[in-house]
């Protein structure tokens, strides 16, 4: 068995990061030239509020989501980390992390296409039970 096959679900939620990264500013720039009340060229400073009060909801939908995926995921990444390091990254809790990685993607297409609150917040806790299940499988490593 291979046991640090955890670190490809890890790769595939770095990967799907990136690629949000790249939609968000993909939207992003062409709604900043469209709209009047920003010249690029002059601007300084600014957050995301700023840009939420400027730039077309479905626009600001896939930023919030990007920044989504460095909050919960980032205790993904370290579970990842620490089930390779015990050489217990295998079996059943890679299916329990691609599954994580599955729920999140679903997530962010929710959020970014649809944004039904709802639905999101359903997802949203379905990837928690998985990541819950995941720390519970490490603990038991370390405490065992």
């Amino acid at each position: 068995m291979n046991e640090h096959a955890i670190l490809a679900p890890m790769l595939g939620l770095i990967c799907w990061t990136i690629i949000m990264w790249v939609w968000m500013y993909a939207t992003r720039i062409p709604a900043l030239g469209k709209t009047e009340e920003v010249d690029t060229n002059s601007w300084v400073g600014g957050t995301g509020p700023d840009l939420d009060r400027i730039l077309p909801p479905k626009t600001q939908w896939i930023a919030h989501n990007y920044n989504h995926l460095h909050e919960s995921p980032t205790i993904f990444y370290a579970l990842c980390l620490a089930l390779a390091i015990l050489d217990a990254g295998s079996g059943t809790i890679v299916a329990i992390a691609w599954i994580y990685v599955g729920l999140r993607i679903l997530h962010s297409l929710v959020q970014a296409l649809w944004n039904r609150i709802i639905v999101r917040f359903a997802v949203y806790c379905m990837s928690s039970f998985a990541l819950f299940a995941m720390a519970g499988h490490t603990a038991l490593i370390v405490f065992a």
